[in-house]
């Protein structure tokens, strides 16, 4: 993702007691940047106590979840689990069965089709249950809004508990028991448990504790947890903390091959490697309409069973990421035309269902804008929607209702169902709400602390953050800037998909990487003067270590204020107006570039008035702009300039920017 703004967090000291305390002076500064501004703070959060698991009859309808599973195990009724196929409902089924499975009894788990099922609890799938002979039906990440599919239970004489952690509508689904913390009358502290967390809390309550529960499971929360994006602050922290020891000593035997199988090492696994790589290998499952084999793999008792399963997975995933490509590539081909600033909602037949909420994603990144993508089957479609800059796509489907037989989710990611001629209307509405209700703004990026010398990136100091594990969601791994560094060189790495620099700053020189970022990307070249955002890390090689800077964002300097002319920002009174020269000069420039000239916003600037002040410069160009002399556009690090070939000529005293200044 390309960010516009920086936020670089209120300067932040290393706090005298903390640094007697044994914490570095960079782990402080940065503790004290995110609030844990005592030492007592500070050790609360590191260390992270079994006392932050809370009391989970604190939840609405627990115990009322809890009399009803002890009466069917009692009296050996069968039972069914529902989840559902991505790696918090897989996880949270799986984790469910073992468990009332080793209490004895006859449990089944049903995890429906991606493409054949669609989300969530489904009636077919109940009726289905009821004629194998299931009076007891268990929801886990998925049910809050099954209204329909709850009253079908209730004819069949099926008994329904419900276990999710998804946004609630007004109305719940009439059942035994409704566990969600994010219901309006829930007393439960943490509303941000995932799917498998709020399983995990029910199977405690069954237990009447946390240890023997957290011991045998903790390994598979951990994973359901990281790769639902959930706060990895308070409870949920220190579940993933328990589960990442359970995995680097002694996972189950399906998560110890899934490691091995993705090329990982048991010993010294994060929560990054959770994310970036277990986790999409057992979500390809569920995508490609597979998800059994990611069940068989977290159920297996068996290591050598194991080992196909996870082989299998690692095969999905690869299909996935092909599928991918080419979905994102036709996404694009049809949005060439788009209207700009219009959120996007494109349906297809060709497309692949599973594969649909990767791209969506992919196209907010590009165009900056919610994204939704409906792939069509007959006269029905099911969408993947992914938001942009804080917009709340749960608020905005509940908006669009009418024109919708179905929808669910969070703010930031949802799922629906919509027919095929209703689609236009949708779209239509949909975009209304959009300009009614605009995202509160671009992108920023966070920053925890700017360095101000060389002693801060010691090689004890970046060791030393490692205390800030696991990282995640709003927990994040220590982002740090420096400014006014120096590009010594850059070189394509990894096939040319990423970028490999060394940096010089502070009289040091910095081996630094840029993924995901190609050289024709780069707006940047040896020499530059550039503020870099970045991770910093110990990498090893060949038992040698070094300090490795992983770069999330990077700019140029020098261009700020006119970036902010250029956007459309306030102009300083305190400018000295451009005078007439000066515009004749940048006409000039533009015409001999041949009338149209792009690309990063210093380097156009350097072809076309080197040595000209930036601000003044932008200010031409605005005042060109508003003249209707040429078109202009800005993302906030891409300039693109074209004259008009249909351009008057124009009294420059007429322009209100010039006006505004004088």
């Amino acid at each position: 993702m390309s960010y516009t703004k920086w936020k670089i967090k209120e300067e932040a000291v290393a706090l005298p007691e903390m640094l007697e305390g044994g914490y570095s002076p960079l782990l402080s500064a940065i503790l004290h940047a995110r609030g844990y501004d005592t030492k007592l703070k500070a050790d609360a959060f590191i260390k992270c106590m079994p006392s932050l698991l809370e009391d989970p009859f604190l939840m609405a309808d627990m115990q009322a979840a809890v009399s009803r599973i002890t009466k069917a195990l009692e009296s050996g009724e069968k039972i069914a689990v529902f989840g559902d196929y991505d790696v918090d409902g897989i996880t949270s089924a799986c984790l469910v069965a073992d468990y009332l499975k080793a209490r004895g009894a006859i449990c089944e788990i049903y995890i429906p089709s991606r493409i054949e099922d669609g989300y969530g609890v489904n009636s077919a799938a109940i009726t289905r249950a009821a004629a194998r002979g299931v009076t007891l039906i268990i929801t886990v990440d998925c049910g809050i809004t099954a209204i329909d599919e709850a009253l079908c239970a209730s004819s069949l004489g099926i008994d329904l508990i419900i276990t999710d952690h998804h946004e609630c509508r007004q109305e719940l689904p009439v059942a035994v028991a409704v566990v969600d913390p994010k219901r309006p009358d829930c007393g439960y502290p943490n509303r941000d448990l995932a799917g498998v967390g709020v399983a995990f809390k029910l199977l405690c309550a069954l237990e009447g504790g946390h240890e023997a529960t957290l011991e045998k499971y903790c390994d598979l929360v951990a994973v359901g947890t990281v790769a639902d994006v959930m706060p990895l602050t308070g409870e949920n922290r220190y579940i993933v903390q328990k589960g990442l020891k359970k995995l680097n000593c002694a996972p189950c035997p399906g998560l110890c091959a899934l490691i091995a199988a993705a090329g990982l090492e048991a010993g010294s696994l994060s929560a990054m490697n959770i994310g970036f790589a277990l986790a999409p290998r057992i979500n390809a499952a569920g995508r490609l309409g597979s998800a059994d084999t990611a069940v068989n793999l977290l159920m297996s008792d068996n290591a050598g069973k194991a080992e196909v399963f996870a082989a299998q997975l690692c095969k999905l995933n690869r299909e996935r990421q092909e599928l991918e490509a080419i979905i994102s590539q036709e996404a694009e081909l049809r949005l060439a035309d788009r209207q700009s600033g219009e959120p996007i909602v494109l349906a297809s037949e060709s497309w692949h269902q599973g594969v649909i909420g990767i791209s969506a994603s992919k196209l907010t990144d590009v165009y900056k804008v919610p994204a939704i993508m409906i792939c069509l089957d007959g006269e029905m479609g099911k969408g993947s929607c992914r938001s942009y800059g804080g917009f709340n796509l749960f608020d905005a489907l509940s908006y669009c209702a009418p024109y919708l037989d179905g929808y669910g989710g969070h703010v930031l990611a949802a799922g629906l169902t919509v027919a095929r001629d209703k689609i236009d209307d949708f779209r239509a509405a949909f975009c209304e709400y959009y300009r009614q209700n605009p995202p509160l703004g671009e992108p920023t990026l966070d920053i925890d602390l700017r360095i101000s010398d060389a002693e801060m990136l010691s090689m004890s100091c970046i060791k030393d953050l490692e205390l800030l594990e696991p990282c995640g969601s709003q927990n994040p791994r220590a982002l740090l800037c420096i400014e006014a560094a120096q590009v010594v060189q850059v070189t394509p790495i990894g096939g040319g998909k990423h970028l490999k620099l060394k940096l010089s700053a502070f009289g040091q020189t910095y081996d630094s990487v840029y993924f995901s970022k190609t050289l024709q990307e780069a707006n940047f070249k040896p020499s530059d003067c550039v503020d870099v955002a970045f991770c910093p890390q110990i990498n090893e090689f060949r038992s040698r270590q070094t300090i490795q800077l992983v770069i999330t964002d990077l700019k140029l300097r020098g261009s700020d204020k006119a970036a902010m002319i250029l956007s459309g920002g306030e102009i300083s009174k305190n400018l000295a107006s451009p005078t007439r020269e000066d515009f004749v000069k940048v006409w000039r420039c533009v015409k001999c570039a041949g009338g149209q000239i792009s690309g990063n916003i210093q380097h156009v600037f350097k072809s076309i008035c080197p040595g000209m002040q930036e601000e003044r410069l932008a200010v031409c160009l605005k005042v060109f702009e508003e003249l209707e002399l040429l078109h202009l556009s800005f993302d906030g690090k891409t300039l693109g300039l074209h004259l008009r070939e249909d351009a008057a000529k124009v009294d420059l005293s007429s322009s209100r920017i010039l006006s505004s200044l004088l």
